[in-house]
């Protein structure tokens, strides 16, 4: 049998080292990987200093008064990215008026994007066919809540999107999705 001489053992410092190495390694992958399923439950932050957040076009860029005004016709009900990135409508409520309200196009009954048909002159939703009138209030399920609203404030020419905490106008009740 050989006898090991302390040349054979790698010295202590040199597996400290190696643990550290590879502990720094997997940490840092772990984190690198965990930091977007993190994020994704984290809200954004409001922007705008109304407290709101900035509505966006399709494109992302953020939508301007003046802007939406030039190309959306009073009536005209048109989705903008808003509060969480949910899906709203902003209202056209003259030439030179965009609404105080907007409305959510989440479906409350199974999450579909609810198009609005000028037609008839309603939401309507094309998975299950609930309907709402052009407020956003059910009408006919399987729906058994009235779209989201949410405040719509114009500053500085900018547009933004906050939470709706009154009363909703259209059931005189506390708002169900705050």
């Amino acid at each position: 049998m050989t006898q090991m001489t302390s040349s054979d053992v790698p010295s202590m410092g040199r597996r400290q080292f190696m643990n550290l190495l590879t502990f720094g390694s997997l940490t840092g992958v772990a984190l690198g990987a965990l930091y977007p399923v993190v994020n994704y439950f984290i809200p954004p932050s409001a922007g705008g200093s109304g407290g709101g957040t900035s509505a966006k076009d399709e494109l992302g860029n953020s939508v301007t008064a003046t802007g939406w005004l030039a190309n959306h016709p009073a009536g005209d009900r048109s989705l903008v990215q808003g509060l969480k990135g949910d899906p709203t409508y902003l209202i056209v409520e003259g030439n030179d008026a965009i609404g105080a309200y907007g409305i959510n196009a989440i479906c409350t009954h199974l999450g579909c994007v609810v198009p609005w048909n000028a037609g008839a002159n309603k939401f309507q939703c094309p998975c299950h066919g609930s309907q709402y009138d052009p407020t956003g209030k059910v009408v006919r399920g399987p729906a058994p809540l009235s779209l989201a609203l949410a405040n719509v404030s114009v500053e500085n020419d900018n547009v933004f999107v906050s939470q709706w905490t009154d009363t909703d106008f259209r059931t005189s009740e506390k708002p169900w999705w705050v």
